[in-house]
């Protein structure tokens, strides 16, 4: 017979539903709902402190998750994946997606799906989707496959490759961690993967041919149009132009390329070429040609001082006012880049001033008039004198150009990280030959360190790696979780739930746990859901006889299938306004791949640990 549980153990569980409510209502922010849940944990215990320990034992345990392993690793991981992204580690794989996608729709988007799993494995899922998410916006406005066809099943990709892997989410570092601290043995980066990727095998068919067909075709046609600019490009002595006809090349340029009096014959060095596109699409065909659009001595100056002054490179576009002293001039008789050390790479018109006469000079450049946008490329306090000194007015904010001379080191210490914890480090010792696995703690620190001492992430710029609403939402968590563990809630609730579980097979068992955990993190934090399930499933092994890993694993799983509503993940809310998709789309979407993961998941477990 199961007793009543204590007073503490009551006021723990009424923390964690109020908490849990407070979070489905969304009427506050999670940073407010998790420092009020570490208050009131912290003055509970204060005044009535659990028994055998003194008040200030109360204040440790509600603020232990600022300084618990498990945050450091997360905010490690977060300044890895920072790295990846301001670096251009990852801009590669990102063109090879976008070239194959437009060969064949179908198979591109299989191919996307599968390239989403494998990186979310290795690179924390938010960075991934970050990445791909422009990808596919930008398909959709080149006529491609609507985005919101393709991103929540690309969402849905990363979201099992995360789960794959210790590091794929922060939740799964704070399940393992707090698993760890109940006397599990520390799991290995991939060490449940293949029962991941079993149950992947059952979801992608549905990822890739059922869930487009769910979503209805949801774009916006009146969209603002991009802007196109025109730039001159000049040809370079390494530039792949330079002794060869345009014709020869421009298939490996983007789409929306266009240029304006092709010259016949074969390119020289110091050649012009004029070509229009948007902001992307002309410094992708910089990229690709290795051509200056602007004069090659400021760009290096900007490159030179910017890596004197450990600055980055900002690109924004700016409009001409009606005092502007540009008005009437062209840009190379500006001096632009004499009085500002900025570089105008391209020059937008409204389509209410195409065709004006007397614009154009002789030599080709077009003079500048009161509405023109101008590309604008230089250091950021470059770029702010630009604008006050002659009179432009910032239309867009500042967007950093990558450093991609740091890609592949930066590509570097991330793979070094995740093999130290994964493969392990070589050494040598009084039995020959080994290798030492390092904690997932220690290397992801090491690798964060190793990104700062290298550049690859500013020191000064570590703020827009670290998400404050993760930390403190994992702070509170951990205190959650032990409040829930140390005041008995736990073991009650667990005998509690086995109690309906004891007459169930394993996998019903494991379905039973996952599907519970499932229903919390879809209707308030995934992390939260991690820490309050963690020690429930070590109490429900011990009342039915159980390992406790499977079960613990269970709780992964559950904390992962998050596909049911907007507010179960934060990258549930980035797609949300891109793919204009409403509360409905992902509860009809989300609910049939959660039935196939739970499934296949549990299936898994039991023949993987043989049950």
């Amino acid at each position: 017979m199961i007793g009543m549980p204590s007073y503490h153990a009551i006021a723990a569980m009424a923390v964690t539903i109020a908490m849990f409510i407070a979070f489905a209502r969304g009427r506050m922010s999670v940073e407010i709902i998790s420092l009020m849940t570490i208050a009131v944990i912290a003055v509970g215990l204060y005044f009535f402190p659990l028994e055998g320990t003194a008040p200030t034992d109360g204040l440790s345990l509600a603020f232990s998750g600022f300084g618990h392993y498990a945050l450091i690793t997360i905010c490690a991981l977060m300044i890895m994946g920072r790295g990846l992204v301001v670096t251009g580690a990852l801009e590669p794989a990102a063109r090879l997606l976008e070239r194959v996608f437009k060969i064949n729709g179908q198979l591109g988007l299989l191919i996307s799906l599968v390239v989403a799993m494998v990186l979310s494995m290795a690179v924390n899922d938010t960075p991934v989707l970050v990445l791909l998410l422009p990808i596919f916006v930008a398909l959709a406005h080149r006529g491609g496959m609507p985005a919101s066809k393709t991103l929540i099943p690309i969402n849905a990709a990363v979201l099992i490759g995360g789960m794959a892997t210790t590091i794929g989410t922060s939740t799964n570092i704070l399940v393992v961690s707090i698993a760890v601290d109940l006397g599990m043995r520390e799991m290995g980066v991939f060490d449940y993967t293949p029962i991941v990727l079993f149950a992947a095998v059952f979801a992608l068919p549905y990822l890739w041919l059922v869930m487009p067909r769910l979503l209805g075709d949801n774009r916006v046609f009146d969209q603002h149009e991009l802007r196109r600019f025109v730039t001159r490009l000049r040809v370079t002595e390494n530039s792949m132009l330079n002794g060869r006809e345009l014709a020869e090349v421009v298939k490996r340029l983007p789409e929306g390329i266009e240029f304006e009096e092709v010259p016949p014959g074969l390119m020289r060095a110091n050649q012009r070429l004029t070509m229009t596109g948007t902001h992307e699409v002309i410094e992708e065909a910089a990229r690709v040609l290795r051509g200056d659009a602007a004069p090659s001595w400021v760009m290096e100056r900007i490159r030179r001082s910017s890596q004197e002054k450990s600055i980055d490179i900002a690109v924004v576009e700016m409009t001409v006012t009606a005092d502007s002293r540009l008005i009437g001039r062209t840009l190379p008789t500006s001096g632009i880049a004499d009085l500002y050390g900025v570089a105008v790479i391209g020059l937008h018109r409204p389509k209410r001033l195409v065709g004006e006469k007397d614009k154009f000079s002789v030599g080709g450049d077009m003079r500048i008039v009161e509405g023109d946008v101008l590309l604008v490329m230089g250091l950021p306090d470059d770029l702010q004198n630009f604008a006050q000194g002659d009179s432009l007015l910032k239309l867009e904010g500042m967007r950093e150009l990558p450093r991609r001379s740091k890609a592949v080191l930066a590509a570097a210490i991330m793979i070094g990280s995740v093999a130290l914890a994964s493969v392990g480090l070589p050494f040598f010792g009084s039995e020959g030959f080994f290798l030492l696995k390092v904690p997932i703690a220690i290397s992801a620190l090491a690798g964060a360190i190793l990104m700062f001492v290298t550049g690859c992430v500013k020191f000064d710029r570590v703020g827009r790696a670290l998400s404050g609403k993760v930390i403190v939402l994992v702070a509170a968590s951990i205190a959650i979780g032990r409040i829930v563990l140390e005041s008995g809630a736990a073991d009650w609730l667990g005998l509690l739930i086995s109690s309906g579980l004891q007459h169930l097979p394993p996998a019903g068992v494991l379905a039973a746990i996952m599907l519970f955990v499932t229903l919390l993190t879809n209707f308030a934090s995934n992390a939260t859901a991690a820490t309050v399930g963690t020690p429930i499933a070590f109490s429900i092994a011990a009342q039915l006889g159980l390992p406790p890993e499977p079960l613990v694993l269970a709780v992964l799983f559950g904390c992962n299938l998050c596909y049911a509503t907007p507010i179960a993940y934060q990258t549930n809310m980035l797609i949300m306004a891109e793919g204009s998709y409403e509360f409905g789309d992902y509860i009809r979407t989300g609910i049939p791949l959660v039935v196939i993961m739970v499934a296949a998941l549990s299936v898994g477990l039991v023949l993987t640990y043989q049950l």
